[in-house]
């Protein structure tokens, strides 16, 4: 009888264990093939109207390029500069086809007067700078991003600024809606309407002589109509979708919420810890855009996925949790450091700094609060269950498997 009952559960250990590899193999497999914790991809474009010619600029990772064209010859992860002259004229190829500025309505072609190799932080970027003719005050400028047009554009954002005069503005082109469109006015009725309220427009229409600072904004809709007053166009709303992207696309940021809410704790520890990792980040993300504090990027990620790890480790193997709080506020001063890369490469201008950042953290702030609110009744739910401790361990274990993957990734590749 005794023997009977240990090859019973000499059999469900076995069968348990094989179930936990399969599942933790799986998870590995599907985070990893298409995750790389940061998986948004971002360029950044410059537009400056002068008198006699029109710059533009734009910037993208190397990896993206990389990864999006066969350029990299000797597979070394890296775009040599043998390699960028001999794919010269295919990746002026690409973004000519790809980002196209019209005005009008009718397409501008431009040259190419620079290809080069540089940073941005601590990212390496490829920069293409053009050179359009001269636009006049009144025309429509349209600016229609295709880059990466399809299933993945979601993950894909381009920020933009504008630069016309003394006239800085700022947008984000992200997932349906990729297309930016500007009146251009006069320096003197931008500086006299700026002491006036704009003149009302109709449906579907823009005012001329609108200033460029309030007619920035002005987007395509699906039907091709422009809308200078449509509230889902304005900056504050495009860096509060950016910020929500960012999180969604930040599986690190995610893990690590998961895990500070998979062990059970009572309300009081639970609104502690949501409470310190938010205000810990808010202040290094603000800290870091407005230039106060800087971490090399490996740095800042290879702490991150130290983070995961660490939390999902305390799951399994402390027995109370006890001013879980702290260690939360302190990893979270690292993980606002992580959000405010995409900000700070931006160099967004002073004048809408506040806005724009301020917008970028409510978006992240909405999400994760959507994110507990889900959790929790399932957590709580499960926590009444006889085999909630085993989830937790199994949950901990995947987590901290894949905060380890990174963590290799970040420090040594």
């Amino acid at each position: 009888m005794f023997n009977q009952t240990c090859n019973i559960n000499f059999k469900r250990a076995i069968r348990n264990t094989l179930n936990m590899t399969i599942l933790i193999a799986f998870l590995l497999y599907a985070f990893s093939s298409h995750a790389s914790a940061h998986a948004l991809s971002a360029s950044y474009t410059t537009i400056a109207f002068e008198q006699d010619k029109t710059g533009f600029t734009f910037s993208l990772d190397v990896l993206s390029v990389i990864e999006s064209m066969d350029v990299d010859a000797n597979k070394n992860g890296l775009l040599d500069a043998d390699e960028l002259e001999k794919n010269k004229h295919r990746l002026e190829e690409w973004i000519d086809d790809s980002l196209v500025l019209e005005k009008d309505g009718r397409e501008q072609k431009a040259e190419l007067t620079d290809l080069k190799l540089g940073k941005k932080g601590d990212k390496e970027v490829l920069t293409w700078e053009l050179t359009y003719p001269a636009f006049a005050p009144g025309q429509t400028i349209s600016i229609n991003d295709g880059l990466y047009a399809g299933p993945s554009d979601s993950a894909y954002v381009n920020l933009l600024t504008s630069r016309h005069g003394n006239q800085v503005s700022e947008t984000v082109l992200q997932g349906k809606n990729r297309t930016w469109t500007t009146l251009l006015a006069e320096e003197q009725q931008q500086q006299q309407q700026q002491q006036q309220p704009a003149p009302s427009t109709s449906a579907g229409t823009a005012q001329v002589d609108q200033p460029l600072q309030q007619t920035q904004q002005a987007q395509t809709s699906n039907q091709g109509t422009v809308s200078s007053a449509d509230p889902a166009t304005s900056s504050w709303f495009s860096f509060f979708k950016l910020g929500i992207n960012h999180i969604l696309t930040g599986y690190d940021h995610m893990l690590f919420l998961l895990a500070l809410l998979l062990r059970k704790q009572s309300f009081k520890q639970y609104a502690s810890i949501i409470t310190a990792f938010t205000l810990a980040h808010s202040i290094t993300l603000t800290l870091a855009v407005l230039g106060f504090i800087s971490l090399p990027s490996r740095i800042v990620e290879s702490v991150i996925a130290l983070s995961i790890c660490y939390v999902a480790l305390e799951n399994m193997f402390r027995k109370e949790l006890r001013n879980r709080w702290i260690v939360t506020f302190l990893f979270g001063l690292i993980h606002g450091i992580g959000f405010s890369d995409i900000l700070r490469e931006m160099n967004l201008p002073k004048s809408h700094l506040a806005v724009d950042l301020i917008s970028f953290n409510v978006g992240i702030e909405c999400i994760q609060l959507c994110l507990v609110l889900v959790l929790l009744p399932i957590l709580i739910f499960l926590q009444k269950k006889s085999f909630f401790r085993s989830t937790i361990n199994i949950g901990s274990l995947v987590i901290t498997a894949l905060g380890g993957i990174w963590l290799v990734e970040r420090m040594f590749f």
